[in-house]
């Protein structure tokens, strides 16, 4: 997750996040497990909640805050993405008719535009077919339950 461009800290808690059964842990129990601090774990909470990662709730009975994956992660992670291809899309194909399409610059903002719709209309089938994919997979699965 560093090397993708995550933070440390942050990557190192979703790791911890993603690796434990309940894919949830408190404050304490990630400091625990990984061995630092309480600023350090709440410094990364929130990036990963700033960047809808992870959730707080209610240790349920306590007054502790427990951190947890969201239920579908990638897939609301890549649709959101979807969103942000779609913004840059239109911002590049303003900016194509800014510097005009005839100008060196307005072909290079035009064939990004061209690009990021490509990326666009692609993701809609891709997550698609990751949706039939789970499906048929939970299908199979005893209880027909992921």
């Amino acid at each position: 997750m560093t090397a993708a461009g995550m933070q440390r800290m942050a990557s190192r808690v979703f790791a911890a996040l993603l690796a434990s059964e309940t894919a949830s842990m408190t404050s304490a129990e990630l400091a625990e497990t990984l061995r630092i601090s309480p600023a350090a774990v709440s410094s990364a909470i929130r990036y990963l909640s700033q960047v809808d990662m992870v959730s707080r709730e209610r240790d349920p009975g306590t007054r502790r805050d427990r951190y947890v994956l969201h239920n579908e992660l990638w897939y609301e992670t890549f649709t959101r993405r979807d969103q942000v291809l779609s913004r840059w899309e239109k911002i590049l194909r303003e900016g194509t008719d800014t510097l005009g399409p005839d100008t060196a610059a307005g072909r290079r903002t035009a064939e990004t535009a061209e690009f990021f719709a490509f990326l666009h209309g692609e993701m809609a089938g891709i997550m698609d077919r990751w949706r039939d994919r789970r499906n048929v997979r939970n299908a199979e699965r005893p209880g027909g339950r992921a």
